[in-house]
């Protein structure tokens, strides 16, 4: 299925040496595309160091861009960390692999705009871990979800035990990560990994739909929306209270909000319909 996309030109200095990236653009919307397809997208020391650098440049460089689309090339999404690198670290060096994970997951899923996944074929270990950093999830037919680092001798470090565990539930976690259990995409999506399900090959265009949508909204409310909420699960009921009424309080005071409130007193705005 054919989308809007197009190749992301002229390519910002600062990006131009992000070969295992493929980036493309539709108006508002950056599609960012795993490009290391021989190795199912496996993530390698380089390919996640370039996704950290292209989420802190994006306010920097692409500022006109209000959402963000991830996918894989080929036939995977993402078959989890390139095990062939971490065999002969130390334990004080794996400590820093790790961290330089939460790193880049943080810098997405705390970024300057939302970001959707497209998943199909393998999204396993690190692959679902970096799924579970993004807002939205898009699932095709083909997906199917792992996390065989229990029988791999090792354990999660890109943030699963916290992001992966609060999607799923520390049970569902548990039983993938000791028994090898795979979910199919059925499964995901009743489950909690994906939020919309479609057929293969129709992921990234219903991506690209949704991304749409949420660029027209107000900048503002998305960055409310993906900085507040996973931090007031964080808090107390009482301290959660709080921080609601700061973010509402300003968001509502945006311009963007106060011209959005009019138009849709004003009869301009559509109303909330029961989907068909």
């Amino acid at each position: 299925m054919t989308t809007a996309f197009e190749p992301l030109s002229p390519l910002p200095a600062a990006l131009a040496g992000l070969n295992l990236l493929l980036l493309e653009r539709a108006g508002p919307v950056l599609h960012v595309r795993l490009n290391r397809p021989a190795k199912r997208n496996s993530v390698s020391d380089e390919l996640l160091a370039q996704l950290h650098t292209l989420w802190v440049n994006l306010p920097l460089h692409l500022k006109d861009i209000r959402a963000a689309v991830i996918s894989g090339e080929g036939q995977h999404f993402c078959a989890g960390l390139d095990l062939s690198e971490i065999s002969e670290r130390s334990v004080f060096e794996a400590v820093h692999h790790s961290r330089s994970w939460h790193a880049c997951f943080d810098a997405i899923q705390f970024g300057p705009v939302p970001v959707i996944t497209v998943l199909h074929g393998a999204v396993v270990g690190g692959g679902l871990e970096l799924a579970s950093a993004t807002h939205l999830r898009v699932a095709e037919d083909s997906s199917f979800y792992g996390l065989p680092e229990g029988t791999r001798g090792i354990f999660v470090g890109g943030g699963g035990s916290v992001r992966i565990s609060r999607l799923i539930g520390v049970a569902r976690m548990t039983d993938m990560m000791l028994t090898g259990r795979v979910f199919d995409a059925d499964e995901g999506q009743t489950f909690g990994i994906s939020n919309y399900r479609v057929a293969d090959g129709a992921g990234l265009a219903k991506a690209l739909e949704l991304a749409t949508r949420i660029a027209g909204n107000a900048p503002l409310s998305n960055y409310a929306i993906t900085q507040a909420l996973p931090r007031i699960a964080d808090l107390s009921a009482s301290d959660g209270l709080f921080m609601e009424s700061m973010m509402a309080s300003i968001a509502q005071g945006d311009e963007a909000a106060k011209l959005r409130v009019r138009a849709f007193l004003e009869g301009r705005a559509a109303k909330v319909k029961k989907a068909e």
